[in-house]
């Protein structure tokens, strides 16, 4: 709607009727058509607020990041209202809470950052303060100011790991749509099974290589404060998930996980003049932040003649251009190359904490690819020996992954 509303196209105002109809008949539908004024009047001053709004859009032609931040916030307090009133209205003593109250963030709309202490502080005090049941609004949080600002991907999961820390909880409950955390992608390799457990850096490993049940931020509040979270199938409440934890005291499984970003591009600069010369990788590293280009994967040759860098495809050019700012001297002297790019590339991560103490993980990794003429392009793996990422034609991706899952988990049922 704020898209069709900054590009004027009046068409907004059909899906604006469309979302009141909806959520009038889920309220409807939950509440079994009973006393439905009573609800149908709190949701409609969200609605007349969300109208508003809109209705300035339009005019203005203008969606800001912060005005688009305000508008996304009614996703969360519209839903909230109709389960608060539902539950209500079913004996459950229990109050709906805006999050946006206690959270405060800086003012990066869209992904904005919390300000912990400012946010725990908030939090204990309203709490020490009721005892009724909490319906939390998640994903969104506020500034010093009190605008609205969104916490980004994974965000509502994040709103519950922030409210548990803050509150030193036993256990943070993170319901999604799978059975847990999976040894890789059902959709890619059909024998992939839930993991019983696994730690918050093997969490933060394949979450981080595109496995997409839970995102890295939401799992830092509760990791800090050592609190165990645990992944459920809303779909599935009877299978006992995922148990995130800080450490496992014993595992037979040396590896936990295979995921993969299927679409990376990679960067390639390399020369005589970058050998012993000191600052090189700093400065290749500055001037692609100048540009908000993100490093998914570095490799570097001991003899520091060449490095790579996987990034995501959209900023190839922008790297590029950056990179040949940045060394416009020495290219013009030869001592560095031009800069290198190659596409339609994939990086699959092995992740498993065990590794680290299992001669041959890396060997068994080599030798599962070979057999399979499948061509590793670059290798990185870090001193922790928790991850081993390789760059592999895109082309390779699904034939990769079940090759490494069979050779390295093969042994497991579902």
């Amino acid at each position: 709607m704020a898209r069709k509303a900054d590009s004027r196209d009046n068409s907004y105002k059909e899906e604006f009727d469309y979302l009141v109809e909806r959520h009038l008949k889920i309220a409807a539908d939950l509440n079994r058509n009973e006393d439905l004024p009573g609800i149908e009047k709190l949701l409609g001053s969200l609605f007349d607020e969300l109208k508003e709004i809109l209705h300035g859009a339009y005019l203005v032609r203008e969606v800001s990041p912060k005005t688009l931040d305000f508008i996304q916030s009614f996703g969360e307090k519209l839903s909230c209202t109709i389960i608060t009133y539902t539950m209500q209205k079913r004996g459950i003593d229990c109050e709906y809470l805006d999050a946006s109250k206690l959270i405060k963030t800086d003012d990066n709309f869209g992904n904005a950052k919390v300000n912990e202490k400012a946010t725990y502080n908030k939090i204990k005090r309203y709490f020490s303060r009721r005892k009724k049941l909490q319906i939390i609004t998640g994903f969104i949080a506020s500034t010093s100011d009190n605008e609205i600002t969104t916490l980004g991907r994974g965000g509502s999961d994040y709103t519950a790991s922030i409210f548990g820390a803050a509150l030193n909880a036993k256990k943070i409950e993170i319901w999604t749509d799978v059975d847990g955390i999976l040894t890789a992608d059902p959709r890619k390799v059909k024998n992939a099974f839930p993991l019983p457990s696994v730690t918050y850096e093997e969490a933060m490993e394949l979450s981080h290589f595109g496995a997409k049940v839970i995102y890295p931020p939401t799992l830092l509040p509760a990791l800090k404060k050592n609190i165990e979270t645990v992944i459920k199938n809303t779909f599935n409440p009877e299978f006992p998930g995922t148990r995130i934890i800080k450490r496992e005291q014993s595992s037979d499984m040396t590896v936990k996980g295979i995921s993969s970003i299927d679409n990376v591009t990679l960067l390639g600069i390399s020369g005589g003049g970058m050998v012993g010369v000191t600052g090189i990788a700093g400065r290749l590293f500055t001037a692609l932040a100048r540009y908000n280009v993100n490093i998914i994967l570095i490799s570097q040759a001991s003899s520091e003649h060449s490095v790579c860098i996987a990034i995501p495809p959209a900023m190839g050019k922008i790297s590029v251009k950056a990179i040949e700012e940045e060394f416009k001297l020495e290219i013009m002297e030869g001592k560095i190359s031009r800069v290198s790019l190659e596409e339609n590339l994939s990086v699959i991560a092995v992740v498993g904490e065990n590794m680290r103490r299992t001669p041959g993980i890396a060997g068994r990794v080599f030798q599962s690819l070979g057999k399979n003429n499948i061509n590793i392009v670059a290798i990185a793996q870090g001193s922790s020996e928790l991850n081993i990422s390789l760059i592999i034609d895109r082309k390779d991706i699904t034939k990769a992954l079940n090759v490494l899952h069979n050779s390295l988990l093969k042994t497991r049922k579902r």
